[in-house]
């Protein structure tokens, strides 16, 4: 017995405090990189780690899906054993780790982040295209029995429907005025956000859209698992500059949107726009505890997406 927690005149000492699941990731990644668990070695099952570090299996999933996303393990599933990638060294993790395109990075984290009792997903994006994606992956893991949350939390901030969009924007609104300071959102006409501005309603009908079918996914959660699902989106009276997710509380990935000059048919007809290609966008992750600039970050930003929330953004209908 462990010195440390030997009984003392008949008494045991409290026990040592469980390990989070990213103690846990934490010691497999070092595991990983000293060559202690080679490539295409497979790990100790989830039941033996849960034994080894003293925590719930649900934390161990949540370890080997952080590890999943880092690209340093493969085949991760309930109950399985997950394997080593066959390159680990290759894939940098935490501060160093570069950041990956939206498509490929969003979707493991979101599937760990729903390893969790109560899921919380905070999202600030232009359509939401790349998060409905993302939820689609653990969805399919709830319908499969491989994970089932008790409850889950998703709120998404996106920009107003009357609001002169920044992007996506036809080139030739954008340089004969479109950016000549106008800001209340209200004005009529082709630089109003009105329905004679065709770029403007693709854009509303993609957000529509996604967000239609981001919120059925998961209100049908309610029917289907007895899952508590609650999903809110609220209008922001700006053209967000980048993209942000919070996930659980302790984790921010952030992305830029670029913008290029594209081409899209609208109606029949090829109309050159700036617009941004949101899934490609490199995301950075950042996570509380992995270090002092990380953890003011992921703080800083939920007071930045709470502020949002609770101020200027309005009440957000997902209808034409």
């Amino acid at each position: 017995m462990d010195p440390e927690y030997a009984p003392v005149n008949g008494r045991k000492r409290p026990q040592r405090p469980q390990r989070t699941h990213r103690e846990v990731a934490d010691e497999l990644r070092a595991r990983i990189r000293s060559g202690e668990l080679r490539p295409g070695q497979r790990m100790p099952t989830q039941a033996k780690l849960a034994d080894e570090f003293g925590v719930e299996r649900g934390a161990v999933r949540q370890a080997l899906r952080i590890l999943q996303s880092e690209q340093l393990l493969t085949n991760v599933a309930k109950g399985a054993p997950a394997t080593v990638a066959g390159h680990p060294g290759s894939a940098l993790t935490g501060p160093e780790a570069p950041p990956r395109p939206t498509t490929a990075a969003l979707t493991p984290r979101i599937a760990a982040a729903f390893e969790a009792e109560h899921v919380q997903i905070d999202a600030v994006c232009l359509t939401a295209i790349s998060l409905t994606l993302a939820i689609g992956e653990p969805l399919r893991q709830i319908h499969a029995g491989r994970m089932k949350p008790a409850k889950v939390d998703v709120r998404v901030l996106l920009p107003g429907r009357n609001i002169d969009l920044a992007f996506p924007v036809a080139v030739e609104d954008s340089a004969d005025g479109r950016r000549d300071g106008r800001r209340d959102g209200r004005r009529g006409g082709r630089h109003g956000g009105r329905d004679d501005d065709p770029v403007h309603e693709r854009w509303l009908a993609m957000r529509n859209a996604q967000g239609q079918v981001l919120r059925h996914g998961l209100l049908a959660l309610r029917a289907t698992h007895g899952i508590d699902v609650r999903v809110s989106f609220r209008a922001l009276p700006f053209t967000p500059p980048v993209k942000l997710y919070l996930l659980n509380g302790v984790e921010a990935l952030f992305a830029y949107y670029t913008l290029s000059r594209s081409e899209a048919q609208i109606d029949q007809e090829n109309v050159q726009t700036y617009d941004a290609q949101g899934t490609r966008s490199a995301l950075f992750a950042f996570e509380q505890g992995a270090g002092m600039r990380d953890s003011a970050f992921v703080t800083q930003s939920r007071l930045w997406f709470d502020a949002l929330w609770e101020t200027i953004s309005s009440e957000l209908q997902l209808t034409s």
